[in-house]
């Protein structure tokens, strides 16, 4: 008889689920990770039994860590406690005097507010400046702090005694004739001090994520010796608005980085207000991180709250949490205690009567979590002993914390100084042991070195291996290749057509990987478009570096160009992401210092996808004082054929020329390439020079020509310019072409000659940004020295007593060329490919940008005519026999 289940008796589970409740409890209590591993197989077996089962990626607004599993404390809280005040002081008066003596010089006292403990539990127990080996010290830990609390930083090396008070008084005052402190994590203007440029929002988050990945690459390919270091990053909740930030962390836990700690500063707060103002953002970041397969640890309340949540037996306290916004969480440490007691516990009598015991002072200091040491110190101990992938804490902390007037409120990250009352009440707040007048004064203080709290600061970094941030570059022992390593791309191609893509990769790449001593330091870098530069050849050559190794095999195995993956293999193949690529570079770029071995990254890319998608960490880069050589594949405007609009690259010379440390070469030719290359290696690494290098590479098949014989070609190309072919008489036109085009300006001075009789000289343009640059400095010092002699720029000196026009066409922007105008005169004409690309090929795409040879000529011949050399109609005529279209707008707005 069929059952009808509406009617059915259902089985009571209540008793069954208790016992399995119970079960679980006695698991956890006895192992919390043997009670995950038992939740873990639970839900698979769910799956297999075709029970659908949610995963929840968020979990209750409480503390991540239980009390009853937190370990004591292990540090001394009432002298870090006098630590961490006086830190806090001292970071405040320095932005506050500042302020009050030089208005609107600026500074952030906020954020260190809510920031401090956080970063003083890891100095004091966790921050490792070296690692013993049995092979001497090993680079630390490496910390990428929160750049707006860098005040709270500087306070620190302070009572260190790493900084004196004059330092500190020249905070943000750095062009005073004497050693300041950079507004932020900045390198290139403290390099023995900050290791990380990180205030750029966004960049810190991504290149901590990288520089771990990059730490295990070293490891795995037994470069650096493997040890406990680890990749410590603060953030701030706000800046996970930034797609940087949050983009690449899958890859953390892809590549199982055990090594990588995300602490995130979840002050609630951005510049304007709420980070979210409706919602929670700690729930979001919660779930983001655990839906990427990142161990999260929550660190909401301070051990204050511990015994109300002991005392609440119906859960109320919990509920009424997780009933609210941060926009409510903001309210209540802005207004207080009673507005705490009213609008929080009021909302049931039960909690009213949790907290009658309580004043509304001691309501009003409920520590939230990141304010805790003890709750910060089990979290940093959990993030340490966890394996198998990254973890973030999220700890909630309070934006200008302790400060009366901006505590929690919208304005207080443009909080720059305080009243006499605001000091006083500082002072009273965190009992900052300082004497009456400074504390009237905002003077800066520093006990004596024999104060029990120096002391203490002094041998917690000393039992950790030493101060932090601090960079440190060895005397280098690097070696260059010299020139005749490259003898095979400077006798040219023999005839046979080549790109310059395919000599450096195919060729000179292949070549240095090769090379005994320097060849295990190449990083090779590429974004999923090694096959479209044709590095199939040095994929098999060093493999792709895959931390698990090749788990399968792959269907080109028994073909001799396999697509070869190792645990020590040596290209970085990033995928389809520039940033993520970037971030590599980076890390290889700057490993010189951080891990004192000179790796030496070549990054190679769709160069339209480079410095106009990157160039914020291009900058972060030369910052950061980082070395290697950006390799812009597929480039040029007409020379990128048929890809159209977003692809074709006329732009990027003129971007990377507003990077001081960047050098930019377009070289036309293989030899070109090759002794701009030596002389890379030679600057960067063996003479230790703090710059690194864009190179353009073409996709154009072409005979490559030997290196032209004669003195001065070699500084001409590293300089910028040489005559590259003579005309056979004296010429009239000079002619100036970089890349591809220079072949075009070959074929127009041919053209010029056969039929129009006027001779032409050609000119290799390597660099218009190295020929601009020294033009400015020869500029400068003329002008500052007019009593001496008027030194004259190199292409005034190059160009000596050639004659007549100057037609200057590239495969870039016309602003290229004309940054030399001031320097070359009326003389200069200059082609370019401003504008939008097409799709079409090369012949169509110079003609539409007009820098074929028929444009070259039509230019020259234009220029003559103005200067009354040839007659207009001629010109004129010149051109309908050339085919020009001397009619409508032009490319440029096309």
């Amino acid at each position: 008889m069929p059952t009808n289940v509406d009617e059915a008796v259902k089985t009571d589970m209540t008793a069954e689920v208790a016992e399995w409740i119970e079960a679980f409890d006695e698991v956890v209590a006895q192992d919390w990770e043997q009670g995950a591993a038992l939740l873990s197989a639970l839900r698979t077996r769910a799956r297999e039994a075709g029970v659908s089962a949610t995963g929840d990626v968020t979990t209750p607004y409480h503390n991540t860590i239980p009390k009853h599993d937190e370990v004591p404390y292990p540090g001394d809280r009432s002298l870090e406690r006098r630590v961490e005040a006086l830190i806090r002081w001292n970071a405040m008066a320095m932005v506050h005097k500042q302020n009050k003596y030089d208005a609107g010089i600026g500074g952030h006292i906020s954020t260190y507010s809510s920031l401090a403990t956080l970063l003083e539990v890891g100095f004091n127990h966790f921050f490792h400046a070296k690692y013993p080996s049995a092979n001497g010290e090993q680079p630390g830990d490496f910390i990428y702090f929160q750049g707006h609390a860098s005040p709270g930083v500087y306070a620190r090396a302070y009572l260190e005694g790493r900084f004196d008070d004059a330092r500190l008084k020249n905070f943000r005052h750095e062009l005073r004739g004497e050693p300041g402190l950079s507004s932020y994590p900045h390198p290139w203007l403290m390099q023995d001090f900050w290791q990380f440029p990180t205030v750029s929002m966004g960049i810190g988050p991504l290149n901590a994520i990288y520089q771990a990945r990059f730490m295990k690459y070293l490891e795995n390919r037994s470069l650096i010796e493997k040890t406990d270091r680890k990749v410590w990053a603060f953030v701030g909740d706000g800046e996970t608005d930034e797609v940087d930030t949050l983009g690449a962390i899958s890859l953390g836990s892809r590549e199982h980085l055990d090594n990588l700690i995300f602490v995130v500063n979840c002050n609630l707060q951005r510049l304007d207000g709420p980070v979210r103002g409706n919602k929670r953002i700690i729930d979001e970041l919660e779930g983001m991180f655990r839906g990427a397969g990142w161990n999260v640890i929550k660190v909401i309340w301070g051990s204050d709250w511990d015994e109300l949540f002991e005392r609440d037996h119906q859960g109320l306290l919990l509920k009424r949490m997780e009933e609210c916004v941060d926009g409510d969480f903001q309210a209540y440490k802005a207004k207080g205690g009673a507005y705490l007691r009213q609008h929080f516990f009021g909302k049931y009598p039960e909690l009213v009567k949790l907290v009658e015991d309580k004043t509304d002072e001691e309501l009003g200091k409920l520590h939230r979590g990141g304010h805790d040491p003890a709750k910060i110190y089990n979290a940093y101990k959990r993030a340490l002993e966890h394996k198998g992938g990254p973890t973030v804490i999220l700890a909630k902390t309070v934006k200008g914390y302790g400060i009366a007037a901006a505590q929690a409120r919208n304005a207080t990250h443009s909080e720059k100084k305080l009243t006499d009352e605001g000091l006083a009440a500082f002072v009273q707040r965190f009992d900052i042991p300082i004497p009456e007048a400074a504390a009237k004064d905002a003077t800066f203080y520093r006990p004596d070195p024999s104060d029990p709290a120096i002391q203490y600061m002094q041998s917690r970094r000393s039992a950790l291996g030493g101060y932090l941030p601090a960079r440190e570059v060895p005397k280098s022992t690097f070696v260059a290749p010299k020139i005749d390593f490259f003898k095979e791309w400077l006798g040219g191609s023999k005839g046979r057509a080549v790109s310059t893509t395919t000599a450096f990769v195919g060729g000179m790449l292949r070549a240095m990987l090769k090379e005994p001593t320097i060849g295990k330091l190449i990083v090779p870098i590429v974004p999923d478009e090694g096959r479209t530069f044709g590095m199939e050849s040095v994929i098999s050559q060093v493999g792709i570096y895959a931390p698990e190794g090749q788990k399968y095999t792959p269907h080109d195995s028994d073909m001799l160009l396999k697509y070869r993956e190792e645990k020590s293999g040596q290209i970085l193949e990033e995928g389809i992401t520039e940033a993520g690529s970037m971030a590599s570079f980076t890390a290889a770029g700057t490993a010189y210092t951080n891990y004192k071995i000179p790796m030496v990254p070549f990054y190679m890319y769709y160069s339209m996808f480079g410095f106009q998608r990157i160039g914020d960490m291009a900058w972060a880069f030369a910052d950061s004082r980082g070395k290697g050589f950006l390799m812009g594949g597929t480039a040029g405007r007409t020379t990128m054929l048929g890809e159209g609009l977003q692809h074709q690259d006329g732009h990027s010379p003129v971007i990377s020329g507003t990077i001081p440390t960047c050098l930019t070469y377009d070289p036309a030719y293989a030899f070109e390439m090759a002794v701009v290359l030596q002389d890379g290696l030679r600057r960067m690494y063996e003479a230790g020079e703090d710059c690194y290098y864009y190179i353009t590479m073409y996709n154009e098949d072409y005979a490559m020509p030997a290196m032209p014989e004669g003195e001065g070609v070699r500084e001409g190309i590293l300089r910028g310019i040489y005559k590259f072919k003579a005309a056979e008489k004296t010429a009239q036109v000079q002619l100036f072409g970089s890349g591809p085009i220079l072949n075009e300006a070959v074929r127009a001075q041919q053209i010029l000659a056969e039929k129009y009789n006027i001779a032409a000289d050609v000119w290799s343009v390597t660099s218009y940004n190295e020929l601009r640059r020294d033009c400015l400095d020869t500029e400068r010092f003329n002008r500052l020295h007019p009593s001496e002699k008027e030194k004259t720029p190199y292409i005034v000196q190059a160009l000596g007593k050639a004659a007549g026009p100057i037609v200057a066409a590239s495969d870039y922007m016309k602003s290229l060329p004309d940054s030399l105008s001031p320097w070359l005169g009326s003389r200069l004409v200059s082609l370019g490919t401003d504008g939008f690309g097409r799709s079409d090929n090369r012949e169509h795409l110079r003609r539409h940008f007009e820098v074929d040879a028929e444009s070259i000529v039509a230019a020259a011949l234009s220029k003559l005519a103005r200067e009354g050399v040839v007659k207009p109609k001629v010109a004129e005529k010149a051109f309908a026999e050339l085919g020009l279209n001397t009619e409508g707008s032009g490319a440029a707005h096309a």
